[in-house]
């Protein structure tokens, strides 16, 4: 354990006031941090206040018993990382079986064998953090597989997924589902000008300036391809949609980035089309992401700059 490492938080949960302190003394000698608690009821309470590391559980307890309180723990979000060593008199098949049924991850009997309490506690606070550090990996890979390398919003496979997940939500509940699909006007020329490092910073500037306009967590920002963006609004009729591309529209023009290669003025513009549909199996999901493409169309040959609305046909 490195000096400059916080020292891991063990909580003991024991009625025996003599066990209690001969496992505080040897445990803070190994260099932990130690909580106590005398009954179940408080060693719950006090694992809600601490969250500590591991836990030591003695398993006969007057009230609530180890082995209930173990089960209680075992169903906590928050100790979904945090390993419980029963302590227990008992060493028969039944009891042991117990344990492990409730929750525990490893027991000791009494009377306690110093060494073999220093190993399994050793062990078990190793393989948590490892088990920590597996997921948050995880975690940051999975979000990298999600996530457009440039502009840091969704990426196209993750627009699918997400798309397919809340069109049978919406389903299911009748609500209604939009789509916004947006594209960069005159982009190619603005590359073609200013240069690709130039073209990536608007793609970015413009990636942001659209996930700041879908405000609620439900709602999805995703780059579809090149400088095409879509916005997926759950639970958000033709009325909110048409709100949330306004939005969009006044952001971008407040970025006020030149382009002096636009038809439409000196500045970086996008149109955008709309779509909103209350999904059934009647309809297939890909009419939904057609019509807001037809609906950009519409706003690319009426002068671009604009936002275009479309019914749903069906």
């Amino acid at each position: 354990m490195s000096e400059s490492s916080p020292k891991p938080v063990i909580l003991i949960i024991d009625d025996d006031n003599f066990v209690q302190m001969q496992l505080r003394l040897y445990l803070e000698r190994e260099g932990y941090d130690i909580i106590t608690a005398k009954n179940a009821e408080a060693g719950l309470v006090s694992f809600i206040e601490n969250q500590p590391d591991l836990i030591l559980l003695d398993a006969i307890m007057p009230g609530m018993n180890g082995f209930d309180c173990c089960a209680r723990l075992t169903v906590m979000p928050e100790a979904i990382y945090t390993p419980i060593l029963m302590i227990t008199g008992l060493d028969d098949q039944h009891s042991v079986d117990q344990a492990f049924e409730a929750g525990a991850v490893d027991y000791v009997t009494k009377p306690i064998h110093w060494a073999v309490l220093r190993q399994r506690v050793k062990r078990l606070l190793q393989q948590a953090r490892l088990q920590k550090q597996f997921e948050t990996t995880n975690q940051i890979l999975q979000e990298m597989v999600a996530i457009d390398g440039l502009t840091k919003v969704a990426n196209r496979r993750r627009f699918d997924e997400y798309l397919q997940q809340e069109w049978l939500r919406l389903a299911r509940e009748l609500q209604p589902l939009s789509l916004i699909l947006v594209d960069v006007d005159y982009f190619k020329a603005y590359n073609d000008h200013y240069g690709h490092l130039a073209g990536d910073t608007c793609l970015q500037q413009v990636a942001a300036s659209i996930n700041c306009s879908a405000k609620r967590p439900a709602d999805l920002v995703a780059r579809y391809g090149g400088e095409e963006f879509v916005v997926i609004l759950p639970n958000t009729p033709v009325e909110g949609a048409i709100a949330v591309a306004e939005e969009i529209h006044a952001n971008i023009k407040n970025l006020e980035i030149r382009h002096e290669f636009s038809s439409v003025n000196n500045y970086i513009t996008i149109s955008s089309g709309v779509a909103t549909v209350i999904p059934n199996h009647a309809i297939d999901m890909q009419l939904l992401m057609a019509t807001a493409d037809t609906a950009l169309y519409q706003s690319k040959h009426d002068g671009r700059n604009r936002i275009s609305y479309l019914a749903v046909p069906g």
